[in-house]
């Protein structure tokens, strides 16, 4: 169907896509038709533009939008006058100019664009030749989002990424821009690279108005002549020369005004076109080594730019301006003179850094996809903040990756510790990789894969001691840029919650110090999807019933809640109830550990003093045990001291009976324990009741902690 039609002078451009009113029937249904608006702009020569056969306005925001993601447009310009000798379609980036023809014998250009996951602003630049006379067109539009508000959603992710890492949210050679605007700062490559490709015609020429006549100014200097040189004579050389009459030779000195252009402008001149030409060159040979990505008509430019300016900066009218010294006042010529105000402005812009805010300058920006995956790490880790009241260590995550653009760092380069008092409570890392390799230092410590590798886009490892010190309960959270109708309800697409399913089926953990036998590390998985979701979503329920599931995650709305209840949750629970709710494998029952015997030690016991340094390997009871304690599943040992409390946990590994204790007089039946030194419970000893007896207590981890 016939969406866009551009009626120009020359020429008449249609755009067609089979796929519209699918996606334009997913953004009512997400968002509300009010939402699904664009702003147009366009070059001169247009004499009417319509929306299906509706006229559509230059720069009004209320216009419908056309261009959508993940949608194939096809593009037609039919040249009617036969006066055409080129045309094409003028991209920076190759591999769209590639997906136009011209076909000259017809008077047609065509191709088709899809703008995959970038949205932003994106331009539809046209060149063509005609009558000998070369000619460009650009129909500017906004490429929108079916599943997030673009003129809201989008920008407020833009601005949480930059908030917490700056820069992480451009690139380069992408298909959509976005509007960004001056501020005090750093000024990135990238920024720099993106703001002088739109101003260097501009200071280039500015360079060569000057050069060919530059300002100078009149200095007065010392000169010594013959008497026969001198065309005027001051009273005082009358003087000099009556005195020194019969002196043919002499020299006299006096005073000329001569033309000079060391001039402080000058000198600023010559400061900035050195800076911006060292630059330029450096950035231009990077961008240069992207033979596949940039097109020929681009780097034709980017050449010629960076030859004329390293021919300008070795110009001989530099030998004669000095070094700058900098500006001790202000300058009328800068600021006033066509040509030196160009350069003084162009180089003020170049070292200002830039915000992500609309504004006169162009930016591109990574993929929404991308976008959307940093953002729900970040959205995470502010829930994990919040929760536990803890901020963590600023550390700088971001890695440069490509030309000049960077990237948030994978695995440990990305881990976020949120510790209270030196013990760490929660971890999050962003993007590891697990396989089998124990020295990739873009995975998590002890998980990893034996088939594939596994890369979850988030993991959230808590830490919890009641069960065994330091056992770390890993969740993955995977964010998906998509979503699919179940009724009326958001769902994410059955291959995203395949994939959780997967990981917690292929990451194992794996000690590097023992011969223990692999075990399962994850114990849910989660989607993070642009939809929404209630409590009685199957995907929401799901999350209680199996550790699979899938979370809403969009900007501006309230449905964080969930994902934050959850979160509150796991941090709340003890290791015990955790993971007596995993399911057991069919055949097997699974028994948490978490029986406790609490008994007296004694200053008599042969190992009082094993006791104290947590080195004992053996308890006994003394001649009678309370049969009200069953020894079956009996599985850890903490012993009282008297006057002191209990401190140390141990594990019972073995349980018997015997006539004689170690180092005991008599030789009545005694219950012995085998013991193993598990950890210490508290930093220092407390005191806990002992009902049975006095002597013994039966309770339990949960409980004791």
């Amino acid at each position: 169907m016939e969406l866009l039609r551009i009626e120009h002078e020359d020429f008449i451009l249609t755009v067609e896509s089979t796929r519209f009113e699918p996606i334009w029937q997913k953004g009512v249904a997400n968002l509300g038709k009010e939402k699904l608006t664009s702003t147009y702009r366009w070059s001169e020569g247009v004499k009417s533009v319509t929306f299906e056969e509706r006229p559509i306005s230059q720069g009004m925001e209320t216009e419908p939008a056309v261009f959508f993601e993940q949608t194939d447009y096809s593009v037609w310009v039919d040249f009617a006058n036969g006066k055409v000798t080129e045309a094409c379609f003028d991209s920076p980036r190759k591999d769209v100019n590639e997906r136009f023809s011209w076909k000259k014998g017809k008077q047609v250009l065509t191709g088709f664009v899809n703008y995959q996951n970038e949205v932003g602003r994106a331009d539809m630049p046209i060149r063509y030749t005609i009558d000998g006379v070369q000619k460009r067109f650009v129909f500017s539009y906004d490429v929108i989002s079916a599943k997030l508000d673009y003129h809201s959603d989008w920008k407020k992710i833009l601005a949480d990424i930059e908030a917490e890492y700056r820069m992480l949210s451009l690139d380069y050679l992408k298909r959509t821009y976005h509007g960004i605007k001056e501020e005090q700062g750093e000024s990135y490559d990238i920024i720099w690279w993106n703001i002088f490709e739109g101003l260097q015609s501009q200071f280039v020429q500015a360079c060569h108005n000057i050069i060919d006549r530059p300002r100078h100014r009149l200095r007065t200097i010392d000169t010594y002549k013959r008497a026969d040189q001198i065309r005027h004579f001051t009273p005082q050389l009358e003087q000099e020369f009556a005195e020194h009459r019969s002196e043919e030779a002499r020299l006299y000195r006096m005073e000329e005004q001569q033309n000079t252009y060391n001039t402080p402008e000058n000198r600023f001149l010559k400061h900035a076109l050195l800076t911006v030409q060292k630059r330029y060159s450096a950035l231009a040979s990077r961008v240069l080594a992207l033979d596949k990505n940039i097109a020929d008509s681009k780097k034709a430019l980017i050449s010629a730019t960076r030859d004329e300016l390293n021919r300008l900066s070795h110009h001989p009218f530099f030998r004669t301006v000095g070094p700058y010294e900098g500006l001790k006042q202000e300058s009328l010529v800068l600021q006033r003179d066509v040509n030196y105000s160009k350069i003084y402005r162009t180089f003020a812009i170049l070292q200002k850094s830039f915000s992500l805010n609309d504004g006169l300058y162009r930016m591109e920006t990574k993929d929404i996809a991308t976008l959307y995956e940093i953002w729900c790490f970040i959205q995470v880790e502010k829930v994990v903040k919040e929760l536990t009241g803890i901020t963590p260590e600023q550390i700088d995550r971001t890695e440069l990756s490509g030309l000049f653009t960077y990237s948030l760092g994978k695995g440990e380069h990305s881990k976020i510790i949120f510790k209270k008092e030196d013990i760490t409570l929660a971890e999050l890392v962003y993007n590891p990789r697990h396989d089998d390799k124990h020295d990739d230092i873009k995975g998590i410590g002890d998980m990893e894969s034996k088939t594939v590798p596994q890369k979850p886009d988030i993991v959230l490892q808590l830490t919890k001691d009641d069960l065994q010190e330091s056992m770390k309960l890993t969740y993955l959270f995977d964010a998906k840029y998509r979503l699919e109708k179940d009724g009326a309800n958001d769902v994410p697409p059955d291959d995203a919650i395949n994939q959780m399913h997967r990981y917690r089926d292929a990451i194992y953990f794996s000690s590097k110090n023992s011969d223990e036998r692999l075990k399962k590390e994850v114990i849910g998985g989660y989607i993070l999807f642009p939809g929404q979701m209630d409590e009685l979503s199957r995907f929401r329920k799901s999350v209680d019933e199996v550790n699979i599931g899938a979370f809403p995650m969009r900007p501006g709305d309230d449905q964080h809640e969930l994902l934050s209840k959850f979160i509150k949750d796991l941090l709340h629970k003890h290791a015990v109830e955790i993971v007596e709710q995993v399911i057991p494998q069919k055949g097997t029952t699974l028994e948490v550990k978490n029986r406790v015997l609490i008994g007296v030690v004694k200053a008599d016991n042969p190992q009082y003093a094993n006791f104290l340094s947590g080195t004992a390997t053996l308890y006994y009871s003394g001649d009678t045990f309370p049969t009200t304690i069953p020894l079956d599943g009996m599985d850890y040992f903490a012993p009282y001291i008297p006057d002191k409390g209990i401190r140390d946990l141990y594990l019972v590994t073995g349980i018997h009976t015997s006539n004689q204790a170690k180092g005991a007089e008599n030789d009545k039946l005694r219950i012995t324990f085998d013991l193993k030194f598990s950890r210490s419970m508290f930093s220092d000893y407390k005191i806990v009741p002992l009902p049975i007896q006095h002597t013994f207590s039966d309770t339990s981890l949960e409980r004791l902690q």
